[in-house]
């Protein structure tokens, strides 16, 4: 398959790449952004490898922006062969931490927002009897951990939408498709990292284990080997795939974790991993007493 894919989110980190990667396999890309403040950097990335981009603006949290978008997309090149929902936001700190309106923010953004999308092109996809719908998850949409768990929420929520839309759209000719990276080094962990406003108060009682979490975390990302071309060149063959799986994982420590817990016994899987990532922030770290 080639042709014509929208991709949200490509300011920045996985969706930048990928929207650089599939250009240069011939797929006219309409990459987009939540602000066009964005769209220099992004001509320039495609400029530095000769490709072309059309870059839009389009705000997963806004009907009217994700409308504009789309009939932008159909005004000029007729049809949408894919579309890969990538836009999303993080949300770290222990949950007593977090703010009703910061967990309903992820939410907007990570779930409610591809829904929001994937409704938008899906009548068109549908009439023509044919496209692709990639959606990024995580391998946080299948196994959870300490100071994500709003943002874990939002990928396994992700996770069944996905593999229920398949089932619902597959007799239309339209495939559905989960991507879930395991920890690739992008903004995502420096100035997207999108820590809670009350995960950074020095007085909250998870103060200590939240930053032994986040320290491990920084740790897991130095010895990361998964890239973000990695990303994209997966996705690439889940675009052009004749028969693409309903879930791709990228990164082998990714697909080790995932498999551990699917042949082991559920019980002795907690007890080793979860047991390890929780002795693992609190070994040096105490619950404070500290009331707000």
């Amino acid at each position: 398959m080639a042709g014509t894919i929208l991709i949200t989110g490509a300011s920045t980190g996985l969706g930048k790449e990928m929207a650089l990667y599939l250009a240069e396999r011939g797929f006219n890309m309409y990459a987009t952004v939540r602000d066009l403040a964005h769209a220099d950097t992004l001509h320039d990335a495609a400029d530095s490898r000769n490709v072309q981009l059309r870059v839009l603006q389009l705000d997963v949290t806004s009907k009217a922006s994700i409308d504009a978008a789309v009939q932008t997309v159909l005004n000029e090149s007729g049809a949408i062969d894919g579309v890969i929902n990538n836009a999303g936001i993080g949300l770290r700190g222990y949950f007593e931490d977090l703010a009703e309106q910061e967990i309903r923010d992820v939410f907007d953004a990570n779930l409610f927002g591809v829904m929001a999308v994937t409704k938008a092109v899906l009548p068109h996809m549908r009439e023509a009897g044919r496209g692709r719908i990639i959606l990024i998850s995580s391998v946080g949409g299948k196994i959870g951990s300490v100071g994500v768990s709003a943002y874990c929420a939002t990928k396994f929520a992700l996770e069944g939408f996905g593999e229920s839309l398949s089932l619902e759209v597959a007799p239309l000719g339209v495939k559905v498709v989960l991507v879930e990276p395991g920890i690739v080094k992008t903004e995502r962990w420096t100035t997207n990292r999108g820590i809670a406003r009350g995960a950074k108060d020095a007085s909250s009682p998870y103060c200590d284990w939240f930053q032994q979490s986040e320290s491990a975390s920084d740790d897991l990302v130095r010895r990361s080997t998964a890239t973000a071309e990695d990303v994209a060149e997966v996705v690439h063959r889940a675009l052009t795939a004749e028969r693409p799986k309903l879930r791709y994982m990228v990164g082998w420590k990714a697909r080790l974790l995932t498999a551990l817990r699917k042949y082991l016994p559920g019980e002795l899987f907690e007890t080793l991993y979860f047991g390890l990532v929780v002795r693992r922030v609190t070994r040096t770290g105490r619950l404070q007493n500290a009331r707000r």
